[in-house]
């Protein structure tokens, strides 16, 4: 007993830090940002009330027989709506003083008058209160796991017509009761429906292990379930990059983790060093981080100064060695991102192999030389894509072979930082153009996004907007219905005849 409870002991800071890995990216919801998805959301919940189908409701008291059928919602006024946080995982959804409209067939017999036609009635003071919790599936997306909801119908009338207003007014009550009892039980299965298997849907365009090209691949699986506050949603993400060669890879996070503390704007997007590096390692696992140049794409200006000064004089060779000439750039270890408050930074140490290649014979290695280079980097959102632009700041060489070829080497410093700049930085930014997806649903985008450095992490506040309504994308990603989708009405009675009665 006592070597068991050392052996827990021993294991509990492992999976105290197991359970808390740092994310590699944060998304933060805020209030102002929960106030867009209300509105929006508020639009779906009345289409959603507004498809209610309510079952037919027929019954007899005394001589006064009933059947009610047809029943629609025909208007829907949501007068006061709120949706708030509550922690530790829940979303509360109000709805205050609301009233339905609705219009059915009617079909009465009293004594020997019968009657069919229209009737118009309004639910009144109609309150909602449904609490969604939020948690991780075992996909690593965001779902609505579970839901809690209470209606109530505060009052009903109905309005009749015809030559037997007055005793239907009078009768009245037993169809009125009948209906606020079958709405209020109709309301909160709809909304159930709408949040479990609609909207969560919805929440299944959430990219959470996807290819961002023929190369590597992106990891955004939650690491937990979401957190809330009272002021705040907050999404912590692996986000690891992949590479396709190799996908069950996993690279553990020693970086920072971002800490957000901006509530101003509606969202919030954070990245630590372990994103980039996590990015720049799979590149390079991949083998992508090579560029070959010979022949005609080596560029002029380099091609003369090298066989003209520099294999002249450092290799004792004849500048009119006629052969074509290739240099090989190749990264020997994977690219380090650092992000400090001033920006953002990529170091990278690389060989440049130089080689004569004479037709059908051998190439003929001149120099292979090392080389130190430091990239700005210039990160930003567009739309829902994350982007990189870089640009060489600092570079050196020096040969691996001798003092004396480092020295002649200096010359070629500017040469060689201007191939980069001119052949090699265009390659690499072409590959960083299309970025790669914030794990966003569909149809959700960043507007008036602003970067802020930190020491180890950036962060991006946006706003949000809604480039398609949650009726549009959940109708495209719609599941296929079941026999029951969720309670429904109870399939409707035959029609009243009179002649049965």
């Amino acid at each position: 007993m006592a070597a068991g409870s050392c052996r827990l002991l021993l294991l509990l800071p492992w999976l105290v830090t197991a359970s808390h890995s740092p994310p590699g990216c944060k998304i933060r919801i805020t209030s102002k940002g929960l106030d867009l998805v209300k509105q929006e959301g508020l639009r779906f919940v009345e289409q959603e009330l507004q498809n209610i189908t309510i079952s037919d409701l027929h019954g007899k008291e005394g001589q006064f027989h009933y059947n009610i059928s047809q029943v629609k919602v025909t208007d829907l006024q949501l007068a006061s709506s709120d949706l708030n946080f509550q922690p530790q995982q829940h979303l509360v959804f109000n709805i205050d003083n609301a009233s339905i409209s609705l219009r059915f067939r009617r079909q009465l017999l009293y004594w020997f008058f019968y009657d069919i036609g229209s009737i118009n009635a309004s639910a009144g003071g109609v309150h909602i209160h449904t609490v969604l919790r939020l948690a991780k599936d075992e996909a690593g997306r965001p779902k609505i796991s579970n839901i809690t909801c209470n209606a109530s119908i505060a009052r009903m009338h109905a309005g009749f017509s015809g030559t037997l207003r007055k005793v239907y007014e009078f009768l009245s009550t037993f169809i009125v009761t009948g209906m606020r009892y079958l709405l209020s039980q109709q309301i909160c299965p709809s909304l159930e429906h709408a949040s479990l298997v609609l909207l969560n849907s919805l929440l299944d365009t959430v990219p959470v292990r996807n290819y961002v090209d023929e190369h590597i691949g992106i990891d955004y699986s939650l690491l937990r379930d979401p957190s809330i506050s009272t002021d705040t949603l907050d999404l912590d993400f692996k986000g690891m990059f992949f590479p396709r060669v190799q996908e069950d890879q996993e690279l553990e996070n020693h970086a920072v983790e971002p800490v957000i503390k901006e509530t101003e704007r509606m969202v919030y997007v954070a990245f630590s060093e372990y994103f980039f590096d996590s990015a720049m390692l799979a590149y390079f696992q991949a083998g992508v981080l090579n560029i070959e140049l010979q022949g005609e794409k080596v560029p002029k200006d380099l091609e003369v100064l090298l066989r003209a000064t520099f294999f002249g004089t450092i290799f004792m060779l004849s500048p009119s060695v006629d052969a074509p000439l290739r240099l090989v750039l190749q990264v020997s270890a994977p690219p380090r991102c650092i992000i400090k408050p001033s920006g953002t930074s990529v170091s990278v140490s690389a060989f440049l192999n130089i080689s004569l290649v004479p037709p059908d014979r051998p190439p003929v290695q001149l120099s292979s030389m090392a080389m130190e280079t430091k990239l700005s980097a210039k990160v930003f959102l567009q739309g829902k894509a994350l982007r990189v632009q870089l640009d060489l700041r600092r570079f050196r060489i020096y040969s691996k072979q001798s003092a004396l070829e480092s020295l002649a080497l200096f010359s070629l410093q500017t040469p060689l930082k201007t191939l980069l700049q001119l052949t090699i930085m265009p390659i690499i930014n072409e590959r960083t153009k299309k970025g790669v997806q914030i794990p966003l649903p569909e149809g959700m985008d960043f507007t008036k996004e602003v970067v802020t450095n930190h020491a180890g992490f950036l962060t991006v506040g946006a706003d949000l907007h809604f480039s398609k309504g949650l009726r549009e994308v959940i109708e495209k990603y719609r599941p296929v219905p079941t026999a029951a989708a969720y309670p429904s009405s109870q399939t409707a009675e035959p029609s009243l005849d009179p002649s049965l009665l």
